[in-house]
């Protein structure tokens, strides 16, 4: 009997974590039935981040508040109490890109001046409220760029323009801002706030919050400049140094107003995670543990749940192989890699039923170990 540990990241858009590491797991048993799995999927700190935490900690228990979506409609946000008083919140749960309205052709209805953090500020308040001390905040997937000034808006920072006016929500707003009053501002959890973030922008300039993420979440080439201008606009008037950071500019620059007006810490989400759900204690004894993603690529080993898990396999003495939907050649070298496309035959097969060619993956390399033992 081999003892087998199963730690995929989220294929994004495809299959959340947990459904990728239950996929994977049938797959090796229709082939091995007779090994010790553990299931402990990961994530990055982006979309699904609570559901691998809770996935990996029984003991979490789960909330849910009505707090403003991203464009100001009402939206339940869950959220995670672990033991201890230790609250995680998901950007994406509040404010992500996937909760805009969407038009008559199902497209999201794109918001790159507008859409605001608002609701993270309030899923926070409704953590201290139910006893929080501490914070945990997993930055990705958000709509907005406004510096996460939306959400210390929802925690008691006042906003206001030349004439002392209260700016309404959005990055784009943030062009007349005159003044940042923390007069009101909740105070920080005593046991402080940690940022999960894969990325090392800063807030602003040309590998900045809104210059990198800007577009992807609709800002044309004029909205970027606008974006940038109004970001450094409200660092100035912030004051600190903290715009200067790697990761400040994660989430459109939540990483920066959290770590400016209450102290946060950027981390690794990756590493943060895999810390909270006890990989290290699962790989003890392992004979494989296996990851994966959406594309396994260069990229992949710098900052994500692949690389993390890597790492950990690696001084734990345990093999690793890696399922990805798809793979740059390049970035495989000798590793165990297998491909969802390289299963199904096609992109779109492999897109079409993923769940099937991660089971098919699962069986694939368990099958692979029998030919080792064999051999």
């Amino acid at each position: 009997m081999r003892r087998i540990v199963i730690a995929p990241d989220s294929f994004k858009g495809t299959v959340m974590a947990r459904d990728a590491a239950r996929a994977l797991a049938e797959g090796w048993q229709s082939a091995r039935p007779g090994d010790a799995l553990l299931l402990v999927p990961q994530a990055d700190g982006g979309e699904g981040t609570l559901d691998a935490i809770a996935a990996g900690r029984p003991d979490a228990r789960w909330s849910t508040a009505e707090v403003a979506g991203p464009t100001g409609e009402p939206h339940p946000a869950r959220w995670l109490m672990l033991p201890g008083g230790h609250a995680v919140v998901e950007v994406a749960e509040s404010c992500g890109i996937t909760l805009l309205p969407h038009d008559g052709s199902g497209a999201p209805l794109l918001a790159p001046l507008t859409a605001s953090t608002r609701g993270v500020g309030e899923t926070i308040a409704a953590a201290l409220d139910a006893g929080a001390v501490g914070v945990t905040i997993a930055l990705g997937s958000s709509a907005s760029t406004d510096g996460g000034l939306g959400a210390l808006a929802a925690l008691g920072l006042r906003l206001r323009d030349a004439a002392g006016a209260t700016l309404p929500d959005g990055g784009g707003a943030l062009a007349a801002l005159a003044m940042l009053d923390d007069t009101d501002l909740r105070a920080a959890p005593p046991l402080g706030v940690t940022l999960l973030t894969d990325t090392t922008a800063r807030l602003t300039g040309p590998e900045g919050a809104a210059a990198v993420f800007g577009p992807q979440k609709g800002a044309t080439p004029n909205e970027v400049a606008l974006l940038d201008e109004a970001l450094a606009r409200a660092a100035a008037l912030a004051g600190g140094s903290e715009h200067e950071q790697p990761g400040s500019g994660a989430a459109g620059g939540t990483a920066w107003g959290f770590t400016r007006y209450w102290g946060a810490s950027i981390r690794s989400g990756a590493e943060t995670v895999a810390a909270i759900t006890g990989l290290d204690q699962a790989l003890e004894g392992a004979d494989l543990v296996i990851t994966g993603e959406g594309r396994f690529d260069a990229t992949s080993l710098r900052g994500k749940v692949v690389g993390a898990v890597a790492e950990r396999a690696g001084a734990a003495g345990v093999d690793l192989a890696i399922v990805a939907g798809q793979a740059d050649a390049a970035a495989i070298g000798e590793r165990r890699v297998v491909t969802l496309v390289g299963l199904a035959g096609s992109t779109a097969d492999a897109l079409a039923v993923p769940e099937r060619w991660l089971r098919e993956a699962g069986a694939a390399l368990a099958r692979a170990l029998d030919g080792e033992a064999t051999d």
